[in-house]
């Protein structure tokens, strides 16, 4: 029997009565009409009812008479005597919770795409509501928008609205309410295996899946897609891939990264570098009629062959000091063919420089009457030097 007088047992009584705001564990011992009765270590009963069950989530969705629950103190008495209790504080802690565990194991979860912005989606799993950048989709499912027109981008997004994914959860901070999911490392992983089938240095056989000023998407294998940057498709300089590729062409490729889900890819080490051989064809100071390949504000690039492009700079089109480059470059037609002259090569570098023929003649032709002219002066000093020299003797 207990030693303790009876006001020191209803001292300790009362200082364990919960208090508004506290979190309490108990036990459901009654279920009945929309509302959980739970009892709290013997001492007082609670009541969770109406929206305080939290039905978002799957935590309460099927509680059962005899389960331990956790709750949140909202009042200390209702009108019946009882404690009103909530499931929602409680609730969205463990939700969280679960979601830092997510994020720790690197689970696979479902999650359903609600709305859509400029940055990417917005997803639900289980009662959060979270985000997805546009950097963090699928490869398959990235908005490849030409430009990157935001108000395209968002069209496309729009399209997922109302499907339930696959993703992971790489930030779960409650504190910050911050949930961040990603569907591109699931689809890392799922092709995880398939990557460990190849490496670099392999070639494969694919198809052109998408074209974008930096390059160009190939899709090849078994779902797998790889990109080859702009400076990889040829040994020519290119403004865009469309120039030489487009949608739907079957190319071959050689992988020269794997990184991850990312595989790049070149086209042009398939095929010989053409400027290693550059200078048994050209040479400095040759006389070509070439073709005007496109004309830039800083020049024209030239087709010397199907192979070797040159740059003929502004400064090289007239002997005449260029004060409004589009006047200039109004005097020439893409397409159209021109006498040039060769006037640098730089194989490793795969540059070739070009002038307009006779650009730069009358500069020749006064450095040449200058150096005439001073020979000329040097012969009339040597004729006096030994005028004086006999005049001393």
């Amino acid at each position: 029997m207990s030693n303790q007088s009876f006001e020191e047992l209803l001292k300790d009584y009362f200082a364990n009565i919960p208090k508004v705001g506290d979190l309490v564990k108990g036990n459901v011992i009654a279920i009945d009409k929309g509302e959980v009765r739970v009892d709290i270590n013997g001492i007082i009963v609670g009541v969770v009812r109406g929206p305080e069950l939290f039905s978002e989530s799957k935590e309460f969705s099927d509680i059962k008479v005899g389960d331990e629950v956790e709750a949140t103190v909202l009042e200390d008495e209702n009108e019946n005597g009882e404690m009103e209790l909530s499931f929602r504080v409680a609730g969205n802690r463990l939700v969280w919770e679960r979601m830092s565990e997510h994020v720790k194991a690197g689970d696979v979860i479902k999650a359903k795409i609600l709305a859509a912005n400029k940055g990417g989606l917005m997803l639900q799993s289980d009662a959060l509501v979270g985000f997805m950048p546009v950097s963090q989709l699928n490869p398959n499912n990235y908005p490849r928008v030409q430009g990157g027109d935001k108000n395209r981008i968002l069209e496309h997004l729009r399209k997922f609205i109302g499907e339930t994914i696959k993703v992971k959860v790489i930030n779960a901070d409650m504190d910050d309410e911050k949930l961040i999911f990603s569907e591109k490392e699931v689809w890392e992983e799922e092709q995880k295996n398939v990557l460990d089938s190849y490496k670099v240095g392999d070639v494969v056989e694919g198809e052109v899946s998408a074209l974008t000023s930096f390059g160009a998407f190939i899709k090849f294998g078994k779902n797998l897609e790889g990109l080859v940057h702009i400076s990889e498709i040829v040994w020519q300089r290119i403004s865009h891939p469309r120039e030489v590729l487009k949608v739907g062409d079957k190319i071959k490729a050689q992988i020269i990264d794997l990184n991850k889900s990312k595989i790049y890819l070149s086209i042009k080490r398939l095929v010989d570098d053409p400027w290693k051989k550059v200078k048994d064809t050209y040479k400095v100071g040759q006389i070509i009629n070439a073709e005007v390949h496109k004309i830039e504000p800083f020049g024209l690039m030239v087709k010397l062959d199907d192979e070797i492009h040159g740059l003929a700079h502004i400064s090289d089109l007239s002997d005449k000091r260029v004060s409004d480059t589009k006047m200039l470059l109004g005097k020439f037609e893409v397409g159209q063919k021109y006498n040039f002259e060769i006037i640098s090569i730089e194989p490793a570098e795969h540059r070739l420089g070009l002038k307009l023929e006779g650009v730069g003649k009358k500069e020749d032709k006064q450095e040449e009457t200058k150096s005439k002219a001073e020979v000329k002066t040097e012969e009339k000093v040597e004729e006096v030097k030994k005028v004086v020299e006999e005049t001393k003797e």
